[in-house]
């Protein structure tokens, strides 16, 4: 009998991983996307006609139904960083959160998979943690057995993270340090989609939630001084006022492509990483992948000459 995944943002950072591992063990899958146009680079990870994609949004309950029509596997990678118009966060992460919930159990689904991020709470002051928290509670509601994970930080090849603040310092004469006490656990793309993978196929993770972190736990200050070290760039690290950061943040949000938010900088005053006593990589079977392995090898374009002269 031929498997059936449906995967909401499967043309995205994380859903490239995650579709190129269902591929090959021979699922047939179907990206729902708002733009399939931007899939065809990852129907290229399987057989032809193995990959499709869909024109469906997670705000649109039409469309979001046909994708998860006949699929035994549900899963739900969608998210935002900054809100394209008010609400934004409300609509996808959590509203949206909900509908395919709701849909993939009305279809039928044996299995739900949901990506949220850690420090989701509905109680929080921060609009994208809030919808977050309240996109978990909508997905248990609609279906009870679904398995959440809540990954910290991810970085790869493609991440804006990593690579963000890597082109920063090729640029600047100094480095910005915004709330540079914060702790994050940086974890690997590759990790979170195995996680993806482990949690679609295990018996005892049904109802559960995973927070995926790597093996270090690191202040946002001492990522930066690793960027830095790996990129061969010698740069002093400015430490910003909160009050010249609020102000930055206030204007930067109104710019194109809204860089850096007043509620991004509330996510920068607390800590993100994986929970005392909680679930995480380790109880799903994966031994998480530390960043000296992976980020080297990607931020040499960064280097003086483009790392050529190694």
């Amino acid at each position: 009998m031929q498997k059936i995944a449906t995967v909401f943002g499967g043309a995205g950072f994380i859903g490239r991983y995650v579709v190129q591992r269902l591929a090959r063990q021979d699922w047939q899958i179907r990206i729902a996307t708002h733009d399939p146009a931007g899939a065809r680079v990852v129907q290229t990870s399987g057989r032809v006609g193995q990959i499709v994609a869909l024109r469906a949004d997670v705000t649109d309950e039409v469309a979001a139904a046909r994708a998860v029509e006949g699929a035994s596997l549900v899963i739900n990678l969608v998210g935002i960083l900054a809100e394209k118009r008010p609400g934004g966060f409300h609509a996808i992460q959590a509203e949206g959160a909900g509908r395919v919930a709701r849909l993939a159990h009305s279809a039928g689904a044996e299995r739900l998979v949901h990506v949220s991020a850690i420090g989701a709470d509905p109680g929080s002051a921060s609009l994208y943690a809030r919808s977050k928290g309240e996109g978990e509670a909508a997905v248990f509601a609609a279906f009870p057995h679904a398995t959440v994970l809540r990954p910290s930080i991810i970085f790869g090849a493609e991440d804006k993270f990593f690579n963000m603040f890597a082109g920063m310092a090729r640029l600047l004469p100094v480095m910005p340090v915004l709330c540079g006490d914060t702790r994050f656990q940086p974890v690997w793309v590759g990790d979170v989609a195995e996680a993806v993978l482990a949690a679609a196929k295990r018996d005892d993770v049904a109802g559960k939630v995973f927070e995926l972190g790597g093996p270090q736990a690191l202040s946002f200050r001492d990522i930066l001084r690793y960027i830095l070290e790996v990129t061969g760039r010698k740069r002093p690290l400015f430490e910003v006022p909160m009050g010249l950061a609020r102000l930055q943040a206030a204007l930067a949000e109104r710019l194109p492509g809204k860089p850096f938010t007043q509620d991004q900088l509330l996510l920068l005053q607390k800590d993100n990483v994986v929970a005392a006593g909680a679930l995480g990589l380790a109880a799903l079977g994966i031994t998480a992948r530390p960043i000296e392995a992976v980020v080297p090898a990607y931020l040499t374009r960064f280097k003086a000459g483009g790392g050529r002269r190694e």
